[in-house]
């Protein structure tokens, strides 16, 4: 068997995981994912503005409903939300 072949079958999951999540219609998402891009560029300003030589790589935001977590860079934005009180 070749090596190629587990990288196939790992990428064609990752894709069907993809499409999957994708597929789900959620309003609160879609909102966030509009709205949390200029709230990092805006953060992402204010820390070079404060010093030039930083940057913003990580931007955490809780609330009594909701915790969202940025990783935001250059070229795109990595938004995870969860509900702070649900159990682990």
């Amino acid at each position: 068997m070749s090596q190629i072949g587990p990288f196939y079958s790992l990428q064609s999951d990752i894709e069907s995981t993809l499409t999957r999540i994708q597929g789900h219609k959620d309003a609160m998402t879609k909102q966030y994912a509009d709205l949390i891009p200029s709230l990092a560029d805006l953060a992402r300003n204010l820390v070079r503005d404060l010093d030039p030589q930083n940057d913003l790589e990580f931007l955490r935001i809780r609330s009594h409903k909701h915790e969202i977590m940025v990783a935001a860079k250059e070229d795109f934005v990595l938004l995870v939300i969860q509900d702070p009180s649900a159990s682990t």
